[in-house]
Formats: structure tokens, sequence, C-alpha cells
């Protein structure tokens, strides 16, 4: 049987910025009504290859055909006349519009005042894009900004095919979404596909894509690798092999000494943040890595704020010893803490300020000498962190949003350990970053660790909880319910307790 003329070609596609090759004589291919996973490193290219297919970007080389047919794809505008849709990870919805108002946006902006006949109309389409998407439930008179982050991304797809679409590029489609909303989602995506419509999937999720790709192509440094097609012969490692060019040993379990034996690092005593937080109290050992699993209203998240000085708190902290004053980040840094926010982009990083920069940006009195910095001491801690990392740059003045995902999440924990802390709590250390870097990330942690510094993780992947965490404490409805260590720590064990379910036999986890 031979394979259906692919709806896009890519033929010797290469792109140079300054100081980086960032697409190398890459060729791909995309079948029409198929699911295919684009994968990579942060780094190989996948954005920049996609921005070229969204118009955004223009190839110094090579050529992109639609069916057969040359096309130049000189704009945006270009791109989504020949049907191809663009959802990217950051969401490009305007919150103080109605759900209608942002579907039709696109449309809109083409159009003359809106009449309101024109108005009735755009609801009706609004209507039929939701219908489309099981979403029938959703006002289109409702404001965006009210809806869930799992709505606001049904409504961009919705707004991606009220149009004709042809290719609908997905980027990191399910990066905050809950398991049950991906489910939803992954329903959207095989209803679109038996329409004809292409999916192509760009994603770090890689049992996900193992689920729903049809075929999976991988990108390593600029350069096309592989397509294969998902059938049983490939498999995870496989799949990081070709994106890393080796094998990666991404979820190692933990071997340390039990925390009984170390010394108390931090003490966290009936703390509460209503109505998030009730009464949770535990303690951490020094060099001990910790994690803290929960579904997304079980307050985790919520104890970082509150932990770090971010929230207003009731209870008493102390590190070492020392007692943390509430509500005040700068006291928490003072005494020995570091937060690597979860929020990388928003509120992690400095995205217009160069590398060195971002790296001494919260340890400013290390490095200055009566209230003037000091260039060598900032470019000295800037290095050793950089080699220290192995942090890809051009230069340390490199703007860091030029930097990938995986190389911004290393420059902001630099800037954590620049303070040199005694506890550094990283909140979804690893949230959008790729299996190479997170490999990276997790032994930087365990190194860390190994020279006494404790370590707090709060994160929803539970195989990178499993994987490197001495002990793991789970929160539901504001407090801890379970505790769990070595060969108790499984993933079901896990979501069970984090759903309500105590532990085998009857009591919750005792941590003080």
């Amino acid at each position: 049987m031979s394979q259906p003329v692919p709806i896009i070609e890519l033929h010797h596609i290469s792109k140079q910025f300054p100081g980086v090759l960032a697409l190398n004589d890459v060729s791909m291919s995309f079948l029409p009504g198929e699911i295919h996973a684009v994968l990579g490193e942060n780094g190989a290219g996948k954005s920049t290859l996609m921005n070229i297919l969204a118009g955004d970007l223009q190839p110094d080389k090579g050529e992109i055909l639609l069916e057969g047919q040359p096309l130049t794809l000189a704009s945006p505008a270009v791109s989504q006349q020949a049907g191809i849709k663009v959802v990217y990870q950051e969401l490009a919805l305007c919150m103080n519009l109605s759900v209608a108002e942002n579907i039709m946006l696109t449309t809109a902006a083409n159009q003359s005042a809106l009449s309101l006949a024109r108005r009735g109309r755009m609801q009706e389409t609004a209507r039929a894009a939701l219908a489309r998407l099981g979403m029938e439930h959703i006002n289109p008179k409702a404001k965006v900004g009210k809806l869930s982050v799992a709505q606001q991304q049904l409504v961009e797809i919705a707004r991606a095919i009220s149009q004709q679409v042809r290719v609908l590029i997905l980027d990191e489609p399910n990066s905050a979404l809950t398991n049950e909303e991906t489910a939803h989602l992954f329903e959207v995506i095989e209803q679109l596909k038996s329409k004809g419509v292409t999916i192509i999937y760009v994603s770090h999720r890689l049992e996900e894509v193992l689920q729903i790709a049809d075929r999976i192509s991988v990108m390593r440094d600029g350069r096309y690798i592989s397509t294969m097609v998902n059938d049983e012969s490939v498999t995870l490692d496989k799949i990081i092999n070709q994106m890393v060019g080796h094998a990666v040993d991404h979820f190692r379990r933990r071997t340390s000494e039990t925390a009984p034996t170390r010394e108390i690092a931090l003490e966290v005593e009936q703390v509460s943040s209503l109505p998030a937080l009730k009464d949770v109290s535990f303690r951490v050992g020094k060099g001990e890595i910790i994690g803290f699993a929960g579904l997304p209203d079980s307050g985790k998240d919520e104890l970082v704020s509150a932990i770090f000085g971010l929230s207003p708190r009731s209870g008493q902290i102390r590190v070492q010893g020392n007692t943390v004053k509430p509500g005040s980040p700068t006291d928490a840094i003072q005494n020995g803490m570091a937060l690597i926010p979860a929020d990388r982009r928003g509120s992690g990083a400095f995205l217009t300020m160069s590398v060195e920069n971002n790296t001494v940006a919260a340890s400013l009195e290390r490095i200055s000498r009566l209230s003037f910095l000091r260039s060598d001491q900032i470019r000295q801690t800037s290095a050793h962190y950089v080699k220290q990392f192995d942090t890809r740059i051009s230069s340390h003045q490199q703007k860091l949003r030029t930097l990938s995902g995986g190389n911004q999440q290393k420059v902001v924990l630099a800037r954590g350990l620049a303070t040199q802390p005694a506890i550094l709590i990283l909140h979804e250390p690893t949230r959008g970053i790729d299996v190479g870097a997170k490999s990276e990330i997790y032994s930087i942690m365990q190194d860390l660790a190994a020279q006494s510094v404790t370590i707090v993780i709060v994160s929803s992947e539970l195989p990178e909880l499993i994987g490197q965490c001495d002990r793991i404490l789970v929160m539901f409805q504001g407090q801890i319910n379970g505790e769990f260590s070595g060969s108790e720590a499984t993933e079901p064990a896990i979501l069970a307790c984090a759903m309500g379910q105590t532990l085998p036999n009857g009591t919750k986890a005792v941590t003080l």
C-alpha cells in the first residue's frame, strides 16, 4: 500500500541566528490525518522549525511544499490562509474579552466594526467550534479570564479550528493540565484526526507521546535524526537515546542514609495559610531531599509561598534553629533559604538581562564592596556556575531569553545557589524542559544533597519525586495526608493518598 502524499514537506531547511545554527539541513514530512510528534531536547530546533511553519520566521535555505506545491510562508497570515494553525504553550488569549471574541479575533481583525448581526454570527461560529471540542457547556459570552487553564487551552484550539484548519501545531499543549484534562484534550485531538486534520504535537512528556502519536520524529542539535512509526518496537529508552545521543538514567532511584540519623535543618510547625493550608508540620534533615506531592488544589503549591514568605501564614518555621519571620522573603533568604519558582519565565527569570546578571541578582551583597558592585566578582560567579552546570551559552552577556528552557533553568538554579543556601526549595524544577536537561538537573540536585544542602521539591511529576527523594509527603485538602519512602513510594499508593485515602494502618503520617 503506497503512502499518501504528504500535506507538508520540508526539504533541506536551515536557519542561522547570530552565533547559533538553529536548523541544519532539516528534511521532514507530515501526512494528512496523522498525529506526528516532534521531539528533541531544548535547543534541538523544534521551536524554530514550528515558527517557520507558522510564518513567524523565514528559512535561510530550503523549500516547503504544501501537497506537493512550493509554498512561501512569508507571514503568519499566509500560514493561516494555507490552513496551518498554531497553539503555543504560552496562550495568546485576551483575558478581558469573551470566549466568542477570542475565538473570532483573527477574523474580526480583518473586518470593519462589528454590527449586532455580525456579533450574533460570531457567537454562533464560536458555539460550533466549541461543540466540535465537546465544550458546549461553555458560554461564548463568558470572559476568558474567568475560565480554568484547561478551558482556556481549548478556547485557543477552538479559535484555531473556527476557520479552515488542515494542520494544527500543538506546542506543549498540556503542560499545565491535570491528568483528567489531558485525557479530554487527547479525545479532542483524536476527533480532529478522524476528520483529516494533521496534528503536529511538540511535547516533553514522552510517555504521552507513545500513547497518542502515529509517527515520531526526533531532532538533535538543529538536525533531523529520524522518523519512527509508533509501534511495539518504539520504546521510551529508544526515543531518549536518539534525543540525547546516549542512554540516560533519567528516573534513577535515590539511595542514601535514612532521615532519623540526620541533623535537623528545616522545621515547619503548625503552619497555616487559610484557606489553602491547615496546621502543616514536618522536619527535614540536613542533606535530605524531601518531596511534596498532591493534586492541584491540595495546598502543595501554596506551601511553597508560605515557607518562603511570599504569602501570609501562622505557625513557626526554623532554619538550623533560627526562626524565620512570616511574610518576608528577605528574611527567608538571610536565614539560608533559596527558592526556584515554578513559573520560570514569569517570575523566575529576568529574560532581558544577561546570564551573569541573572546569576548574581539575589546575592548582590556578596559581590559588592562599599555599595559598589564588583564586575570581577560578577564574572567569576557566573563563570563558576556555567562551568559547574555545563550551561550552553555563547557568552556571559547573552540575554537569558535567547537560551533554551533547560539552560534558563540552570541559570535560575545558579542564582539560588549563589546565595549559598542551606535550604533549596524547588517548585516544579523540570517543568517544560527536556529529558536530557532533566537528567542534568537531577545530577546537580544529588551533588548538592551530598554537600549537605537540604532540598525541598514540590512537583506534579510523581516519577520525578519517586526517583529523586528520600521521602515523599502527600498533601490533601491543605494537610499532610501521608508519607512514603523506599519501596512504599509507588505511583498508585501516592495517587490514592493524594485523593484522600489514608495509609494502610488507617492513620496519617506522623512527621513530628
